[in-house]
């Protein structure tokens, strides 16, 4: 659980901040667009490092196109689109100029780029379009997707090859090719008279563009070094002498000297002994020998089996050297146990973009859950006119749309992330004819994907394993388990409203009959989970009923877990139970899903819309196993007989250790302000059961975020380890008022590797901040 001290800000702090320092640079942040309106732009260094100056369609979009953005009926502007010569964003035109960062959008944010009409915005707005003129850009995170549609059909390919080739190639870029990517890129910015010359007053506007407000004397100091010819101007290789010693790493050095002795390169051996030390499972010399032929970059010393300091950078910054083990970033979990013995990612409220009183809907918030490896999704139906059932948030202002528009949503990006089922969860308000119609639709629109019978007559009762793959289960009520103890029909609206009076029916009394009734057709649809309510949990186990879910909302399953505590566990290892928002929470909050992960709960749903601490933890739990959307839950969470209660896990089992080092390239977070440098400090939460949740920091850094450094050891005692989710943030401290958010990074503690680590950070909302990273060393005792 989030400790309310996490949540707060110190006005003031004792300890004394730590000294600007100069020492630990990797990479620069996302350029801002051009000042001037999007004219003047850097050289063509960057896309000949692309190796794309040559490639025809991104020749065209550096010349830029006139395309008609699509927002309703009515607003179709047309709008100037140009690549800029970084390579990695794109400047478009605005009818009010605005601030230079809102005139670009990077390509590193591009989730996926659909062509023809399809997305709810062109295919409700774009008729009078060609669907060969049309293309979707859509962003990860809450930006909206952009519609647009081009003169021609060949214009709206080239945006659309060419957005695939960038890519393409920045996926492929490693750390340091960004790098000189970045820095090139600003160093052209700060050259204010395009002299190819630099001045020291252009060196210091250089430095507060990428984050560091370094001391005068220092800086100058630094200058005068690089100043061969001793005419106040840097130029072509003095230039380049000056980013050498800008960027250079002394803790990475140290760490290669310690290896690599008198002649500053490290041999096979070497290199083996520090993969020891690293802890590394595959620290062999062949793996040491395939280490220096895939990262170091002299071909001399590569033929003669050495690595040289660039290499061992290369290696460090590369996903090998990533705190996140690459073995887990694939599916390597048992994926043949019941679908109760996972952790499901799931989502409530899934066609909601904002709040749950006015917000939006849309079948683009299907689309962004699937792309966030979500595997349960809601669908709030009711009555809508001419007999087709809608889904919005009842009794609201929020808009509606089509039961029929999300189905064709599942069939279209259920599958493109992840190839496990997808459970549809089914609130249902409507009347026999409409749920008919539901039915209906689920068959004809999904067809062979909808699981419409028993897999395995012979197991009747058994739930399926998540080897079902490319198949949709249904979850809602079915008519022969459908009445309780007094013979009353059960909605399969959520399971305690009458608890926490959250869906509970407001309408007339028939309005209020229609949703206690079940259609038979969409009662034979609920074949492995069938919706029932769970009141009470008896100390000695009842038989398990596997086909049967229950939905708590987080007030009940917290009372469950607090008062029945292991019995709710071991409902768990058997059943299927889903947890829901509280739905006094107006602008769709979210709680903190750690407690319910703790219990066993599968199906945590959470507003997907919503960014916060606790979306980065469900990302966080997801991130591994491929980003699949299950994940195995911990031995102790899966036996029938099981004896763990979270709240007595037990002595400590585990030390945490953690010595945070540097940063490198953290993201200015006002653009528009050259002397708006951050004030660094990371901070340290493990979730996990209640005794092991806790939070350290260190010291915050002044006036540095290009190359901040620490140097401070953090630690933590852990009893229930298997649980824990550690994660790193970095935030930009401030004295009288709450500390800026700068960046994340969350993860299971089982697939943290230990020794010298980068932690590649996230935004608010899950994106990239690339090259941005924090420089760790991990230290992981079991007992």
């Amino acid at each position: 659980m989030l400790c309310g001290r996490w949540r707060s800000r110190h006005r003031r702090r004792e300890e004394p901040p730590v000294p600007a320092q100069v020492a630990a640079p990797v990479a620069l942040p996302s350029p801002p667009a051009p000042q001037d309106g999007g004219n003047k732009r850097p050289g063509l260094r960057a896309l000949k490092k692309m190796g794309l100056t040559e490639d025809e369609d991104v020749r065209a979009m550096l010349r830029g196109s006139r395309l008609c953005k699509i927002r309703s009926r009515t607003w179709q502007k047309e709008r100037l689109y140009r690549l800029q010569e970084d390579g990695l964003s794109v400047w478009f035109q605005r009818r009010i100029p605005r601030a230079p960062s809102q005139h670009i959008f990077f390509v590193q944010h591009i989730e996926a780029v659909r062509e023809g009409h399809q997305s709810e915005g062109l295919r409700r707005f774009g008729g009078a379009f060609e669907p060969a003129r049309c293309l979707t850009i859509a962003f990860k995170g809450r930006r909206k997707n952009l519609d647009l549609a081009a003169p021609t059909a060949e214009e709206a390919q080239r945006w659309v090859r060419g957005l695939a080739k960038l890519r393409a190639r920045l996926d492929a870029m490693s750390q340091r090719e960004r790098l000189d990517h970045w820095i090139h890129f600003y160093l052209h910015r700060a050259d204010s008279n395009q002299d190819s010359k630099m001045s020291f007053k252009e060196i210091k506007n250089l430095l507060r563009m990428v984050n560091v407000d370094m001391n005068d004397m220092y800086a100058y100091g630094l200058f005068k070094e690089c100043d061969r010819s001793n005419n106040e101007w840097l130029e072509g290789p003095e230039i380049e002498e000056f980013l050498r010693r800008l960027l250079k790493r002394p803790e990475l050095e140290e760490i290669f000297h310690r290896y690599s002795g008198e002649d500053r390169v490290l041999s096979a051996p070497e290199l083996l002994e520090f993969l020891e030390d690293q802890g590394e499972d595959d620290a062999t010399l062949a793996h040491a020998q395939q280490l220096i032929h895939t990262y170091e970059l002299n071909e001399t010393a590569k033929q003669h089996e050495l690595m040289t300091l660039d290499g061992f950078m290369m290696y460090l910054l590369s996903p090998e050297g990533a705190a996140l083990n690459p073995a887990h970033t694939c599916v390597f979990q048992d994926m043949n146990q019941p679908l109760a013995h996972y952790f499901i990612s799931s989502s409530h409220n899934t066609y909601l973009t904002d709040s749950q009183i006015g917000g939006p809907s849309s079948t683009e918030a299907y689309v962004r859950a699937f792309a966030q490896g979500c595997r349960c999704v809601e669908l709030d139906c009711w009555e809508g006119p001419g007999g087709e059932p809608v889904i919005y948030h009842g009794h609201t202002l929020t808009s509606k749309i089509l039961f029929r528009d999300v189905i064709q949503a599942v069939r279209d990006h259920a599958f493109t992330l992840s190839p496990y089922p997808v459970i549809l969860s089914l609130e249902n308000h409507c009347g026999l004819e409409q749920q008919a119609a539901m039915a209906r639709h689920l068959h004809t629109i999904l067809g062979d994907m909808l699981v419409t019978q028993l897999l395995d007559s012979q197991n009747p009762e058994e739930l399926p394993s998540p080897e079902l793959k490319g198949r949709v289960l249904v979850k809602g009520k079915r008519l022969p388990a459908a009445r309780n103890e007094d013979g009353r029909i059960l909605s399969d609206r959520e399971e305690d409203n009458e608890d926490e009076d959250e869906e509970e029916e407001a309408g007339a009394p028939e309005q209020r009959r229609r949703a206690k009734q079940i259609s038979p057709e969409l009662s034979a649809l609920a074949v492995y989970c069938c919706a029932s309510r769970l009141r009470t949990l008896r100390p000695a186990p009842a038989p398990p009923q596997p086909c049967q879910v229950s939905s708590l909302g987080e007030r009940k399953a917290k009372k469950l877990i607090r008062e029945a505590g292991n019995s709710f566990i071991r409902h768990n290892a058997c059943q299927l139970t889903r947890v829901y928002p509280l739905g006094l929470r107006m602008n769709s909050a979210n709680y903190n899903p750690q407690e319910m992960w703790n219990s066993g709960c599968q199906l945590v749903a959470l507003n997907f819309q919503t960014p916060g601490y606790e979306m980065d933890l469900n990302a966080g739990r997801f991130l591994i196993n491929g980003q699949c959307g299950y994940v195995l839950k911990p031995a102790c969470l899966r036996q029938p007989d099981t004896t763990f209660d979270p709240e007595c896990p037990g002595p400590p089992r585990t030390t945490f250790t953690i010595q945070v080092l540097t940063a490198q390239q953290l993201p200015k977070l006002n653009a528009e302000k050259p002397n708006s440098i951050v004030d660094p400090l990371v901070r340290i939460e493990i979730h996990g059961v209640p005794a092991d949740c806790a939070c350290k920091e260190t010291n915050y850094v002044l006036n540095n975020g290009f190359n901040p450094r620490w140097g401070q050891t953090l630690q933590f005692q852990l009893r229930a380890p298997e649980l824990v989710l550690v994660r790193f943030v970095v935030e930009d401290y401030d004295a009288t008022s709450p500390n800026d958010f700068v960046g994340q990074f969350t993860l299971p503690l089982s697939s943290l590797k230990q020794g010298y680590r980068h932690i590649h950070l996230l935004s608010k909302d899950g994106a990239s901040l690339s090259p941005a990273t924090l420089f760790v060393h991990i230290c992981i005792q079991r007992s």
